[in-house]
């Protein structure tokens, strides 16, 4: 394989370890407000071959506990599982991000032992994922596939929303969390514009106060909702 990025040390990608942050090439969808744009279209600006990432991990066995795979979309690269073979030999926690567009290939990796935690990105209320994501008409059943495997707790997870004022509403995030219901953790993290952002026309942040207004209006369906990173 071939990456589009790696951070070499984070305490925050991987909730309790150190750990490191390696990023793959090119997304199946096409959210607006992502901030990886050069990643979605697989143009990242650098090119880091699997053997350097796996040279690094082995330098830094016994300082780093563990890495992300984030993206784009790790799962639409078939030679994740190969990596992350080596990686586990290691001795690495590995935590896959995902958009739960893949749910064949992640149930395959995590019954192989070579996930511990995922965190699968819920994009919006179900009636509005299409526009979301940049793909009007999309079929969400994979999604709703992801979603219900994960809630059965296979594997540690967690779920989570960028908030983007133009796509989310109160309602919105209230139908989501209806869907979602039982999740063990939802995090609504706040959209922040950069200059990497892939579409940002029409497209703002909730205030603090307003996000913990949402967050407290969704909390009577998912208690363990959170806010990030605000």
């Amino acid at each position: 394989m071939e990456f589009g990025g790696l951070q070499k040390l984070s305490c925050l990608d991987y909730p309790g370890l150190v750990a490191c942050t390696v990023f793959t090439k090119g997304c199946n969808l096409r959210c607006p407000f992502c901030h990886n744009a050069p990643l979605v279209d697989g143009f990242a600006p650098e090119t880091i071959p699997e053997e350097e990432i796996l040279a690094y991990l082995k330098k830094r066995q016994g300082i780093l506990e563990g890495i992300t795979i984030t993206g784009g979309e790790p799962l639409i690269h078939p030679g994740l599982t190969d990596f992350l073979e080596k990686v586990k030999a290691l001795g690495y926690q590995v935590k896959l991000d995902t958009n739960g567009s893949k749910p064949d290939f992640l149930r395959q990796l995590v019954e192989k032992g070579l996930i511990d935690k995922v965190a699968m990105d819920i994009k919006n209320a179900p009636s509005l994922y299409g526009m979301t994501i940049g793909r009007p008409g999309f079929d969400i059943a994979p999604i709703e596939e992801t979603k219900n495997y994960l809630l059965s707790s296979p594997v540690d997870y967690e779920f989570r929303t960028t908030v983007v004022k133009g796509l989310h509403t109160r309602e919105s995030l209230l139908e989501a969390a209806q869907w979602i219901k039982g999740a063990k953790a939802w995090f609504l993290q706040c959209y922040t514009y950069r200059d990497t952002v892939l579409d940002p026309k029409g497209l703002s942040s909730y205030t603090a106060e307003e996000l913990f207004s949402i967050m407290m209006a969704v909390h009577v369906h998912i208690p363990t909702v959170a806010l990030r990173g605000i």
